[in-house]
């Protein structure tokens, strides 16, 4: 035998007992950081009214900080593979806590500008994301990381909790302790992370600098067909959540007041957390294109729907939580697709550079329906067309892809 032959250590199989836990305490500190991400949207009336803003201002408040966590995904991504995720949670969370109370400052002062400048800070709340999926990934073999990411996915029921919660707490106990609350529950979710979070053994520190990092995630193709779907998926998703109160407020005024729009904002967020690990999982067992070819098909012809503005009611809840459900298949498969199609050493940047992509996504939707929005028929239809637009083309650019397939 030669001596090459025996000088290679046998390969060892890391040891991945108690990677539940670690993967439901992951998704705690997702679900906390979209709470506080997503501060703003379910109480927009409270500053409409109190700064007296037009169309274009609420819905510049609400898009500002989706862009900014949408961006810092990328940063955020790459710092996850050299730093590991949790440090990355812990920064994240306890970063974003003066966020929180200087949009508490700002809504007391009634100063729109600082909210403005406090909704921008805020932005850091919403790259949490791109910490959990490299995280997610290391705790689980290839053909199980679709179930994975479905399940810390599942954190965006943060969106959800704040639709629904936030303005109870601010009519139970006041605005300012409202935010109060959630910046003490941040810092909670901080320590539990740090005294109980690991990395998984798997997970090996990349010492790549981050720009050679990141550009080496944009040579991927993978990276930019995901993204292009996530953007899509997740994207639509963080725009309805965000604009729907607005939207059943401006639509419906005499049947949907602020608090049942904040109800019915969270149970579409619910039925999106719900189907995401559904995705995922029919993603590992039947492939990811086929999960988002269904996603996609479903999202056009509900939002068809939506654009004809049906009465209130049963067909209009039933439409919504159809989409939202759509939503949450796709990213399951999303994710699904980019965990075996990446080399491990760069799923954090292009996780990181796809969760932007979503983001982005859900930054533009809401400037659209402010400005297609038609006062004389009350209708934001136009908007809404453009999302059946694009939803066909990601709909072919989808089924022109390959299948996911296992990196070497």
């Amino acid at each position: 035998m030669s001596k090459n032959s025996t000088s290679a250590p046998p390969a060892t199989t890391p040891d991945l007992r108690g990677q539940f836990p670690q993967l439901l305490l992951a998704t705690l500190a997702s679900a906390v950081g979209f709470w506080a991400w997503m501060l703003i949207s379910p109480i927009q009336t409270f500053y409409a009214e109190g700064m007296d803003l037009g169309e274009g201002q609420v819905s510049l408040m609400l898009a500002t900080p989706v862009l900014v966590g949408a961006l810092g995904r990328i940063v955020t991504g790459a710092l996850t593979d050299r730093f590991g995720a949790r440090k990355m949670f812990t920064f994240v969370l306890l970063g974003s806590v003066p966020a929180v109370l200087l949009v508490a400052l700002a809504g007391t002062l009634g100063s729109f500008p600082l909210l403005i400048v406090a909704g921008t800070y805020l932005g850091l709340a919403g790259t949490i994301f791109a910490v959990g999926v490299p995280f997610a990934s290391a705790w689980y073999p290839p053909e199980k990381r679709g179930f994975a990411n479905g399940v810390f996915g599942m954190g965006m029921i943060g969106t959800a909790i704040s639709a629904f919660q936030t303005p109870r707490l601010l009519r139970q106990f006041g605005y300012f302790e409202t935010h109060l609350f959630i910046a003490g529950l941040m810092v909670v979710v901080a320590g539990l992370v740090w005294f109980f979070l690991r990395e998984s053994p798997a997970w090996v520190p990349s010492r790549q600098p981050l720009i050679p990092k990141l550009v080496g995630a944009l040579k991927l193709p993978v990276t930019w067909q995901m993204s292009f779907l996530y953007g899509i998926v997740f994207g639509g998703f963080v725009a309805f959540s965000n604009f729907l109160p607005k939207y059943l407020v401006t639509i419906y005024p005499d049947q949907v007041d602020p608090v049942g729009a904040g109800t019915r904002t969270a149970l579409f967020a619910v039925a999106a957390v719900i189907a995401r690990p559904i995705g995922g999982v029919l993603a590992d067992k039947f492939g990811p294109k086929v999960v988002a070819l269904v996603s996609l098909a479903g999202i056009v012809s509900l939002a068809y729907i939506v654009g004809q503005q049906p009465p209130e009611g049963i067909l209009t809840g039933a439409t919504f939580l159809g989409m939202a459900a759509a939503m949450g298949l796709g990213m399951g498969a999303v994710f699904a697709w980019v965990g075996p199609s990446t080399p491990p050493e760069k799923v954090g940047a292009v996780s990181g550079v796809v969760a932007a992509a979503g983001g982005l996504g859900g930054y533009f939707p809401p400037l659209a329906m402010g400005a297609t929005y038609h006062a004389e028929t009350n209708s934001y239809a136009l908007g809404l067309w453009l999302l059946v637009l694009v939803g066909t083309f990601a709909l072919v650019v989808a089924g022109m892809l390959r299948n996911a397939k296992s990196s070497k």
